[in-house]
């Protein structure tokens, strides 16, 4: 799960196949099966463009996807969420976070041993009662489109988009997160328990939000964009 989990951070185009064969190059002796039973504990089987992987729930509406083509031009414009696994010393926890695109301010996050949606709900639903945006954008997990996700959001007037199916790009700032948090303080680190996974996680974000410069910010940290400090 750890090669995996390195290797999807560093190419997210990497399907079931791929994957198998990447691994099986290393030197394990693994089938498509148990790489893809290994993705979906993961979390990772929505990304690829395979046939009944994502853990979609059929009962629930899919939004369609209202970004393409639209850049955030304001502070609280649009908003995304996503799930993402981190490696622990022995098991793993499940991260999702709240980026606004326009400052690339990571607005709250949580942490769950499982892939249940109410981590999600109650994260998303505390940052709504606070502030609100005008578009929020999410893949087509069953976590996100539960209507306990979204109708707290349409009640707010806050439209929902949901990425098309197998397309990661169509959340491109949470995948640059993800990709910032693996290299930059995941695999930096050997962690062993939840509680270390948390309080480490914060100190990233803290650090992430009010000092690390942002080229595309015009060398700015995203605090000093969403928040004018």
């Amino acid at each position: 799960m750890r090669l995996l989990d390195e290797q999807y951070t560093e190419d997210p185009s990497y399907g079931v196949e791929r994957m198998t064969a990447y691994l099986r190059r290393l030197g394990y002796r693994v089938n498509q099966k148990r790489v893809r039973r290994l993705l979906r504990t993961m979390g990772l089987d929505a990304i690829y463009q395979a046939p009944n992987t994502s853990r979609t729930n059929p009962e629930h509406k899919v939004f369609p996807y209202l970004l393409r083509g639209v850049s955030a031009t304001y502070c609280d414009h649009i908003w995304s969420t996503d799930i993402t696994y981190i490696r622990l010393e022995k098991g793993f926890v499940y991260l999702m976070a709240v980026i606004d695109w326009y400052s690339r301010y990571v607005l709250d996050w949580s942490v769950s041993t499982t892939l249940e949606a109410d981590f999600c709900i109650e994260t998303v639903g505390g940052l709504i009662e606070l502030r609100r945006c005008d578009i929020f954008n999410t893949d087509q997990g069953a976590q996100f489109t539960t209507p306990r996700f979204t109708n707290p959001l349409l009640e707010k007037g806050i439209k929902v988009s949901m990425d098309g199916r197998g397309r990661a790009l169509d959340n491109i700032f949470v995948e640059r997160l993800w990709r910032t948090v693996k290299y930059e303080y995941v695999y930096l680190q050997d962690i062993r328990t939840v509680q270390e996974a948390r309080t480490g996680l914060g100190a990233f974000f803290k650090r992430y939000n009010h000092r690390r410069l942002h080229q595309s910010l015009g060398y700015r940290t995203p605090a000093e964009v969403y928040l004018g400090r």
